[in-house]
This record gives structure tokens, sequence and C-alpha cells, in this order.
């Protein structure tokens, strides 16, 4: 598992995000505070502070380096 920190700071960053990442077939989740919420669920992602950089877990063993440069634009 890989964790990055990423920034979500707007509306359209958000859907975008979503689109990059439902491309790969890992589990991803979005750690805020004492909150986990899958990082594909639209939803989820709009109920934490997007005000801050949240923590990506990356549930991918050995393809992890080609879904982090995929996830380059988010990344803070």
């Amino acid at each position: 598992m890989k964790k990055v920190m990423i920034s979500l700071n707007s509306i359209d960053k958000v859907k975008s995000f979503v689109n990059d990442i439902s491309r790969f077939d890992y589990d991803f989740d979005l750690v805020s505070g004492r909150y986990v919420i899958d990082a594909k669920s639209i939803m989820g992602i709009f109920s934490l502070d997007l005000s801050k950089p949240i923590e990506l877990n990356i549930h991918a063993e050995e393809n992890a380096d080609e879904v982090i440069s995929a996830l380059k634009p988010y990344i803070v």
C-alpha cells in the first residue's frame, strides 16, 4: 500500500480525480482525520473537508507507480 497527500480544492478537480481514479481496478481510500472514504465515491469525497490536503491510500502492490503518475496533478 502506498500513501500520498492530495489536494481536491475545487468541484472540477474532484470530478476529474474520480474519473482518473476509476480507470484502475485497485481500491483507494481517502483518510481525513478519523474518516475513511472510498476515493471513487464523489458523494463521499464531498463529505470531507476539502480545504486541506487529504491522505490517499493506494491498495496496489505492483503498479502503484503507474497510478501515482496518473494522479500527479492532485499530489501535493
